[in-house]
């Protein structure tokens, strides 16, 4: 699995889901239902304090799965997004095929 950091373009579902994004100016489709879950952040290293009622995005971030190919015929790639709804930004946290690849 790699993992790193890199700012990417995501386009939503009315719902809120995940349907495509720009990564490596290539548009990637989402292919199958993502999954959703929150993480705590470090936030104590990234803040130089919490603000009083400051909460939503301060403690927890959103992290989504996504499985994504470029096209109908392209290999599935498992991508892990992280969501700041405070700033709207995701980034590119992880691609779990990374090393599968490099040790095989």
């Amino acid at each position: 699995m790699g993992v790193f950091s890199e700012t990417v373009e995501v386009v939503c579902s009315p719902a809120g889901q995940p349907i495509r994004l720009r990564w490596q100016n290539r548009t990637w489709h989402i292919a199958a239902e993502p999954v959703r879950w929150y993480e705590r952040r470090k936030w104590w290293a990234e803040e130089l304090r919490a603000e009083r009622g400051r909460g939503a995005g301060l403690v927890d971030h959103e992290i989504w799965r996504v499985q994504a190919r470029l096209n109908s015929r392209s290999e599935l790639r498992t991508l892990d997004l992280s969501h700041q709804a405070d700033t709207g930004r995701w980034r590119l946290i992880r691609v779990h095929e990374a090393l599968q690849r490099l040790s095989a």
